[in-house]
Parts: structure tokens; C-alpha cells; sequence
């Protein structure tokens, strides 16, 4: 049975930093793809950072890029997002998801099987 674990979420101010953490169980496949993602009241859930779980190229949303950093711990299944330079735009819940194989670039959220429970980031000016 998968399960994704996240943690790390939490309130700060414009212009802090919070790191999420992702630790993934059960894969049925290695190496595999990791993703964060995250969905503000009244939006679509959109692609923030992908990466696979072995390293190698990352990809990041637009508005995330020179701020947030997805990187991994393979031998620990954990994947985490340093996020700096908060701004009230990135309040929203975040969640992590996992699938064998993905586009790294495409960020699109239907490629992926596997969900974290989510984990809320609120940023406040």
C-alpha cells in the first residue's frame, strides 16, 4: 500500500520560508517521480516543482522559479520543498504525489496515482 506522508506546513509572514517534507511507502516501482502541487480556495490545483526521487532535472512553475527548491533524499523515499521569498500568492494547501514514471515538464496533476493528505501554507502580508 502507498502512502505519502507530508509535512511541514505552517503560517508565516511575507518573505519567510517553510520547508515541506514528503517521505513516500510502499512504491511498487524505484526510481519514480515526485511532484508538490497546490490548490488555493476557488483555483485549480496547478504543478509547482517535479523531480524524480533519484535526482536529476527538476522543473518549476513560473511563479515559484528563483524561490522554491524541490530536492530529494533517495535512501529515505523523502522529497522536500524549501520554499523562500513567501508571498500571500503561495497560501494554499499543498500536496505531494507520486507515479512511476511522468513528464517532468507537463507538471500536470492527472499523470499522477499516488496523493498526500495535503499540508496548508498560509503566508500573510
Amino acid at each position: 500500500q502507498v502512502q505519502l506522508v507530508e509535512s511541514g506546513g505552517g503560517s508565516v509572514q511575507t518573505g519567510g520560508s517553510l520547508r515541506l517534507s514528503c517521505r513516500a511507502s510502499g512504491m511498487p516501482y524505484s526510481p519514480y517521480c515526485m511532484g508538490w502541487f497546490r490548490q488555493a480556495p476557488g483555483k485549480e490545483r496547478e504543478g509547482v516543482a517535479t523531480t524524480y526521487i533519484d535526482g536529476g532535472n527538476a522543473y518549476y512553475a513560473d511563479s515559484v522559479k528563483g524561490r522554491f527548491a524541490i530536492s530529494t533524499e533517495y535512501a529515505k523515499n523523502t522529497a522536500y520543498l524549501q520554499m523562500n521569498s513567501l508571498k500571500p500568492d503561495d497560501t494554499a494547501m499543498y500536496y505531494c504525489a507520486a507515479v512511476d514514471r511522468c513528464a517532468l515538464s507537463a507538471m500536470d496533476d492527472y499523470e499522477y496515482l499516488y496523493w498526500g493528505q495535503g499540508t496548508q501554507v498560509t503566508v500573510s502580508s
